[in-house]
């Protein structure tokens, strides 16, 4: 048995086709973020990879599958996997790209249907039964989606078929990589039987060693043990889900169209500082990648909220509510900007600065409020002309010149019309 196959758990289950009942997809995509770089990158096919930054505090994104044979995975330090690969193959990331994948994606579900809940920016939920009588049975939709994704987008995907969520999304697990899981009506205690109790939705570490602790190692154990048992030892509403779960009992419908309720990034320097030229010229950057993911997604805000988080890992957060929504880089960068300024740091080491736009709405449900001299307007032109060459040219095509290596400015001012 292969590294990959004992971390998903085992090898992957044959099971019986019937997908009668099965409803609910759970499509996920195949190491998004480095899948959607080798669009663009195909001499690194078949190469150990990851997407990350190359600094000492960086960390993995995304690793592909040959990578994660040697034990790489995201969230790792990059330190750490340049260590148990020396050929890894490092790509930063561009984060604009990604966003424009997971829209297109999305846009394909949608297409199959109109009760899509996203829950990722690389996965979501489907409700199929209303597709069933157009485009077949819930097996023939799953394998629609997987060729419109591979063909449309260039990109691998993994789909679990199932009666709930919670199921659909173990089998999609369990499919990868760009594989496809019908886990029938009739086989769903079968399936989870064997699965190790950390697969469970809402067992983290903690709730695992309370549970390993009274001799629980799979999801048949759980399901035999009482359920005032498993009460006593996590709670009654934590106790009462787990054994429902182990019975495959999940009553969730899929909630289509759920908006994005935040969209923000965040970046840690490689090394903490206190200057307010990188500081601002940070910030600046976060703006504007918060904001191009905003208008991306048709969406403006009212909130902006920043986070910063000092030398000694203490975080604070700050936020102010705008008069009027914006999707503006120039209104979000000043308003986190003042309210840095707020924060009154007086040369405290910065290790951490982030930026989020809360307070989401649909553009075209939202009314702009008319200005005189139109410089509003100018402003969203000029935003959305770089958006087109972003998509034409890629990430980096068109920035503030405060953001341009090597431009020698301190990006601490207020952005200008001036972009290179």
């Amino acid at each position: 048995m292969s590294r990959r196959q004992l971390q998903r758990g085992g090898v992957r289950p044959q099971l019986p086709g019937d997908d009668t009942g099965c409803h609910v997809l759970h499509v996920d995509m195949d190491a998004f973020f480095a899948s959607v770089e080798l669009r663009t990158r195909p001499e690194l096919r078949g190469c150990p990879m990851v997407v990350g930054g190359a600094g000492s505090r960086a960390v993995v994104l995304a690793a592909t599958y040959e990578a994660r044979e040697f034990g790489i995975h995201s969230a790792m330090p990059m330190a750490r996997a340049r260590r148990l690969c020396p050929t890894l193959q490092i790509v930063e990331p561009a984060h604009r790209k990604y966003a424009d994948a997971s829209h297109a994606v999305m846009e394909i579900f949608r297409s199959i249907t109109p009760v899509v809940e996203p829950i990722a920016s690389d996965e979501a939920f489907l409700d199929v039964s209303g597709a069933i009588r157009r485009l077949g049975t819930p097996q023939r939709i799953a394998e629609l989606i997987r060729a419109r994704v591979a063909s449309d987008q260039g990109l691998p995907c993994s789909v679990g078929v199932a009666t709930t969520k919670f199921v659909a999304k173990l089998a999609s697990s369990r499919a990868k990589p760009d594989g496809m899981l019908v886990v029938p009506a009739g086989a769903v205690i079968e399936f989870l039987r064997p699965l190790p109790i950390g697969a469970l939705w809402g067992v983290g570490e903690r709730t695992e060693e309370v549970l390993t602790r009274l001799g629980l190692r799979t999801i048949g154990d759980l399901a035999d043990t009482a359920e005032s048992t498993l009460v006593a030892a996590v709670g009654p509403a934590a106790g009462a889900h787990l054994h429902a779960l182990a019975w495959g009992r999940d009553e969730r419908a899929v909630t289509p169209n759920e908006p994005e309720r935040s969209i923000g990034a965040e970046e840690t320097f490689g090394q903490d500082t206190a200057d307010r030229s990188v500081i601002f010229r940070e910030l600046l950057g976060l703006c504007e990648r918060v904001a191009a993911r905003v208008r991306s997604a048709g969406l403006v805000g009212r909130t902006v909220c920043i986070k910063v988080r000092y030398a000694d890992f203490t975080t604070i957060s700050r936020s102010h509510t705008l008069t009027e929504p914006t999707d503006l880089a120039r209104v979000v960068y000043e308003t986190a900007r003042t309210l840095y300024d707020g924060l009154r740091n007086d040369g405290a080491l910065i290790r951490l600065v982030g930026v989020r736009l809360e307070g989401l709405r649909d553009t075209a449900d939202t009314p702009r409020q008319l200005t005189l001299s139109g410089a509003e307007d100018d402003w969203r032109a000029a935003e959305n002309a770089v958006d087109r060459a972003v998509a034409r040219f890629g990430h980096g095509a068109v920035r503030p010149a405060a953001l341009v290596p090597g431009s020698g400015s301190s990006g601490a001012g207020r952005p200008g019309p001036p972009r290179s």
